[in-house]
């Protein structure tokens, strides 16, 4: 396998919450809520600087527009670049559903190949969600998506993380797959692990520092989401909510980072980063 962004079928590719005001609540929403509001913030955060309401973002991999589709809502142009036809067919079912189709263009192609299907130095905005795991060399596909964008512009970046799949397999009773992990310099915990590699917060900002941008914010994403019993969520009154407000406060600390399950970096090019501090961004996605 060369480097496919991911798999067709992908966990964390649930509908975000598409307004701050008025967010879905639903489980699907603890995977993605914590990474929707730094992300919205950030689009907020462009369009102030550029003076343009509507920008030009690039999803990669972003499948049927879990994330894409939100975008366009806001009112901004997305270029989703995924290697499934069937992603690509769902997010433009998705975005005629929305009411975005005109904002909403899906192209076949991967990480490695970006610049046959994008265009070089073109997006204010680049979303690199689950690419990573799947690369042969991430730091490629790090470099690719920073080249992606214009002067002034903004990643956002989302991979497994490392100590999410420790702990929960040690939670499980799995404990020589927990040490396998450990020990794996891929953070693989066996060879039936669907998860080709898996990183610590450190790797990441040191990937996205080594392409050139400033590190703006480091979250945990589902810290406890994955631990904690379905049916204690699906039937407590209230459980849902206390939880994602839970995760929301708990993303922005450093010592729960080592534990999430996935973990979400968010990178500057040094023009965007004098436009506006993207510690604000982490202030909103945790209140």
């Amino acid at each position: 396998m060369s480097d496919p962004m991911r798999p067709p079928v992908s966990p964390h590719h649930a509908e975000p919450a598409s307004s701050r005001s008025g967010p879905s609540r639903s489980r699907a929403s603890l995977r993605t809520a914590v990474v929707w509001e730094v992300v919205q913030d950030a689009l907020e955060r462009r369009v102030k600087a550029t003076g343009r309401e509507s920008l030009d973002v690039l999803d990669t991999g972003g499948g049927s527009g879990n994330f894409a589709v939100p975008a366009a809502r806001l009112g901004h142009r997305v270029t989703v670049v995924d290697p499934s036809p069937n992603a690509l067919f769902a997010l433009e079912r998705r975005a005629a559903e929305a009411g975005v189709a005109d904002r909403v263009k899906g192209v076949q192609g991967d990480a490695h190949g970006l610049f046959d299907v994008a265009e070089r130095g073109g997006y204010d905005v680049v979303l690199c969600h689950g690419v990573l795991e799947y690369m042969d060399d991430p730091a490629e596909g790090v470099r690719n998506a920073v080249a992606a964008l214009r002067p002034e512009g903004v990643l956002s970046l989302l991979a497994a993380g490392l100590g999410g799949a420790v702990l929960a397999r040690a939670l499980a009773g799995h404990f020589k797959e927990a040490k396998q992990a450990l020990d794996d310099p891929n953070g693989r915990w066996g060879t039936g692990d669907p998860v080709p590699r898996r990183f610590t917060a450190e790797q990441l900002t040191d990937l996205v520092e080594g392409a050139g941008l400033r590190v703006g914010a480091v979250h945990g994403v589902r810290v406890f989401a994955d631990l904690v019993p379905g049916v204690l969520v699906d039937t407590e009154p209230g459980a849902l909510e206390a939880l994602l407000k839970l995760e929301e406060a708990a993303a922005e600390l450093s010592a729960f980072h080592s534990v999430a399950t996935q973990l979400h970096v968010l990178g500057e090019t040094a023009g965007a980063a004098g436009t506006g501090g993207a510690g604000e961004t982490g202030e909103a996605a945790g209140a």
